[in-house]
């Protein structure tokens, strides 16, 4: 049985998952939520590298692809904005914008996949 569409379907639910409860931080930083925020959108965030990693593997493509380092690096930025949400609530416009741009450079890396 082919395991791909498994690792792309928790992926998609891990993206959604840590999407929603990082723009949930932004919009309620308050300090009572932030221990269960930050335990979701880690566990997210782990769960949708370890399925990035595994569709990887399954397809045979190398990490030192240059779209997939920059959807490394968009992961990485988007893992962190929970956390700063909390530590920097006077920038949670700036960090929204940050988020979004980075999921959308993430989204246009899959589609197009540009060689660099």
């Amino acid at each position: 049985m082919e395991r791909l569409p498994y690792y792309q379907l928790l992926h998609i639910l891990s993206l959604i998952v840590l999407t929603a409860h990082t723009f949930m931080a932004f919009a309620n930083p308050a300090p009572e939520n932030r221990k269960r925020t930050l335990i979701i959108t880690g566990s997210a965030a782990l769960l949708m590298l370890g399925a990035g990693f595994g569709m990887l593997t399954l397809n045979k493509i190398p990490f030192a692809t240059g779209w997939v380092i920059v959807k490394f690096v968009c992961w990485l930025g988007l893992s962190a904005l929970a956390g700063i949400a909390y530590r920097r609530p006077h920038l949670r416009g700036t960090l929204s914008t940050i988020g979004l741009v980075l999921i959308a450079v993430a989204v246009f890396m899959v589609y197009f996949r540009p060689s660099f």
